[in-house]
């Protein structure tokens, strides 16, 4: 009869599930790091964009005449989700290669 709850794990399964789960938190981290510059970068971008938009849509006679204000809100909120997932992206990319050089000399020692 055999048991289905009943795992034997050897040694090697043991470092492989610890090494799993090192690499989840890593890919937690670097995705926690990319939200965070993503968010401060969308946040910056906004008030650059907002101010110059708002400022010619008063002072702008063309401005005035075409950007309601829906069109304002647009090319403002384009920039921010432009910066963010721009700056997100990048961040999570240099966080993953920073740790992937600093993981590969012990993998290359051991081949």
């Amino acid at each position: 009869m055999m048991s289905k709850n009943v795992v034997a794990q050897s040694p090697l399964q043991r470092n492989s599930v610890a090494s799993l789960d090192q690499k989840l938190a890593m890919a937690k981290r670097c995705s926690h790091e990319g939200v965070v510059a993503g968010a401060k970068a969308a946040a910056l971008a906004t008030i650059a964009t907002a101010i110059p938009t708002l400022a010619s849509a008063r002072m702008l006679p063309w401005a005035r005449a075409n950007l309601n204000h829906t069109a304002q809100a647009l090319i403002i909120s384009t920039v921010a989700g432009a910066a963010y997932f721009i700056v997100a992206d990048k961040t999570v990319l240099a966080t993953a290669r920073k740790n992937s050089f600093r993981s590969s000399p012990s993998s290359n020692r051991e081949a």
